[in-house]
């Protein structure tokens, strides 16, 4: 039976890798490597200096596989637009797993944790339950979270306080307003501006674990115009951007 491995392989950082996934990275046989086009190329060359530095011999392919450009949509049919996406994405794997013999061993290099944010696993199950044959092992890495707090050296939760992760288009509609701390991936519009008025703190982060990482801490009402400045600079720098951020606000007595 075929195997596919979906290895997590942290937010940037070469060294993030563990063990685990390293060892996984050795036994496949062809990795799976998005094309998300010119601008985002760099995605893939780090990745490829992984598989460069950590298999010990190398006899793997590389499949490449075109990322489908999604429907922008409004929030009403937002989870329609993204089923649509997944749906293509689907249609590649199905293509490109004819790569793999029967008994083949494939890997797919997830940015960050394959849990967090990342529809590779949960595209993987669905081709499960609609009969397709094959056996799943995940490999978890350092996701975006661990690796901000890390970077910036805090905690994601106070004491006795619980922590959402959670997205920014989520954020946008309202849903951080009654939270003490979140943390915000895929904002694309900066609705951290929301908590100016909050006394909130923000700690932000891009490119984490690369050379190009850029940390910003602060208060909200402070840094925010910084953080447009920077981040707008850096995605037009390297054609992509991937930044995440810790909203902290004043303890409750």
């Amino acid at each position: 039976m075929r195997t596919l491995l979906v290895i997590g392989i942290g937010a940037g950082n070469p060294d993030y890798l563990t063990v685990q996934a390293i060892n996984a990275m050795n036994r496949a046989q062809v990795f799976f490597m998005p094309d998300k086009g010119e601008e985002k190329a760099g995605l893939n060359a780090i990745r490829k200096q992984m598989l460069e530095r950590f298999v010990t011999e190398p006899r793997y392919r590389l499949v490449e596989f075109a990322i489908p450009s999604r429907r922008q949509a409004g929030t009403p049919d937002y989870r329609d637009a993204v089923q649509e996406w997944r749906d293509k994405l689907e249609a590649a794997y199905r293509r490109m797993f004819g790569e793999l013999g029967e008994d083949g061993v494939g890997a797919f290099l997830v940015w960050g944790d394959p849990t967090l944010y990342d529809g590779t696993l949960r595209i993987l199950k669905d081709m499960q339950a609609a009969g397709w044959e094959f056996a799943i092992e995940v490999i978890p890495g350092i996701s975006a979270p661990q690796a901000l707090a890390a970077q910036h050296q805090v905690t994601l939760n106070r004491v006795g306080e619980a922590v959402t992760i959670t997205t920014g288009r989520r954020v946008g509609a309202g849903e951080a307003d009654g939270l003490t701390s979140a943390v915000v991936m895929l904002d694309n519009h900066q609705a951290f501006r929301r908590f100016a008025g909050d006394e909130a703190e923000i700690f932000w982060g891009a490119y984490l674990g690369t050379a190009d990482e850029i940390l910003v801490a602060g208060q909200v009402s402070e840094v925010m115009d910084e953080i447009d400045t920077v981040r707008t600079a850096a995605q037009a720098r390297n054609g992509w951007i991937m930044d995440t951020y810790l909203i902290r606000k004043p303890e409750k007595s």
